[in-house]
């Protein structure tokens, strides 16, 4: 495959009592502050939302990581949404437009994830691919 390669890693990991912590004490100034509302709405339909909300913060802080800026003006939290594929349940991320013009400019035409949840952590890696397929994940 002509064109392709890693741009950026990031790796973060997020101990779910910590996540629950900072849920009951900020609520949703915090959640407002981090999370989309279609996050908000996946999480908060599950038996153990904070679990979930700190997958998803696993995954925004790696995909940070992965450009090289970390969570900054450049690219905040809001400028990531966690997804998922309603056929596979696979996670992907929809970058803002904001997102995606930092995307161009490093030439990254895909993101990819993956997420891992167990009883105490979760754990998010990303990778920021220049391919000359089409940008399957960075989209909006």
């Amino acid at each position: 495959m002509s064109g392709a390669g890693v741009l950026g890693t990031g790796i973060d990991l997020v101990e779910n009592e910590r996540m629950r912590e900072v849920l009951g004490r900020w609520g949703g100034r915090f959640k407002e502050k981090v999370f989309l509302t279609p996050e908000r709405d996946y999480c908060e339909r599950r038996a153990a939302p904070w679990r979930h909300y700190a997958g998803r913060f696993a995954v925004k802080e790696a995909v940070a990581k992965a450009f090289g800026t970390g969570i900054e003006r450049r690219l905040g939290w809001l400028d990531i949404c966690v997804k998922r594929d309603p056929d596979s349940g696979a996670p992907f991320v929809v970058l803002s437009e904001r997102g995606r013009t930092l995307a161009r400019r490093l030439g990254a035409k895909n993101i990819l994830i993956s997420l891992a949840h167990t009883r105490h952590y979760a754990v998010a890696h990303a990778l920021l691919v220049a391919n000359d397929s089409s940008d399957v994940r960075c989209r909006s």
